[in-house]
């Protein structure tokens, strides 16, 4: 579990196709400091494994992870390539502040960057938004992009805007990337968890709650 506060902004070393996967060698010292072989280390939001042993990692200052097919189809990590910036975190420790959101580092779907708006001090970023992905991003809600934990502004049907600080134009790969630019995307978990025990799907989501206790049960069931 992490909570979208980049640690550290990385870079690729390599990244090598296998097959139907990939080998992906990440550049990141800080992450690496304490990584131990089976660590968890989110990627640009997405959650992979540390194959070597910590103190290989510690002493070279990078690690390396498998990436399956899966994770190619649905994020951005395919389109990565030596040399790239990427945003890193550690996953949190229990005790810890919650400076985020909670974030599992299962990225649901990818959005392409829209536009910038520069302001005075910030920029308003506009994102694409998958419409399996539009009926849980709202207005002021949070969304994982790319790692990083933001607040929506404006929620619409297609796609949302975001502001990003100065320290998250600077620390994170969201300060220089441009229109047309994918971007992993991360929805509230506790908005799945919510339609799920509502015992809605994807296609009765926007229907009206009807129906008895058992009817609710029914589909619990048979999903």
């Amino acid at each position: 579990m992490f909570t979208g506060i980049v640690e550290e902004l990385g870079r690729v070393v390599a990244l090598e196709a296998d097959g139907d996967s990939a080998r992906l060698r990440v550049a990141g010292s800080l992450v690496t400091s304490d990584a131990e072989h089976g660590s968890s280390i989110a990627v640009n939001g997405v959650c992979l494994t540390v194959i070597e042993s910590g103190d290989q990692a510690a002493k070279a200052g990078e690690f390396t992870a498998d990436v399956m097919a899966e994770t190619l189809d649905k994020s951005n990590l395919g389109d990565l390539k030596p040399g790239d910036p990427v945003n890193l975190e550690r996953p949190m420790k229990l005790g810890a502040r919650l400076g985020g959101h909670l974030v599992q580092g299962h990225v649901d779907g990818v959005g392409v960057v829209l536009e910038r708006i520069p302001g005075e001090h910030w920029e308003v970023v506009r994102v694409s938004l998958p419409s399996a992905l539009s009926r849980y991003v709202v207005d002021k809600g949070s969304i994982t992009v790319d790692g990083i934990s933001l607040t929506v502004v404006e929620a619409a049907a297609d796609s949302f805007t975001v502001s990003l600080i100065p320290t998250t134009l600077e620390l994170t790969t969201l300060g220089s990337k441009g229109p047309g630019a994918a971007v992993n995307l991360e929805i509230d978990v506790i908005a799945k968890y919510t339609e799920r025990l509502l015992g809605l799907d994807g296609a009765a989501a926007g229907q009206s709650e009807s129906g008895s206790a058992a009817d609710a049960t029914s589909k619990e069931v048979t999903a």
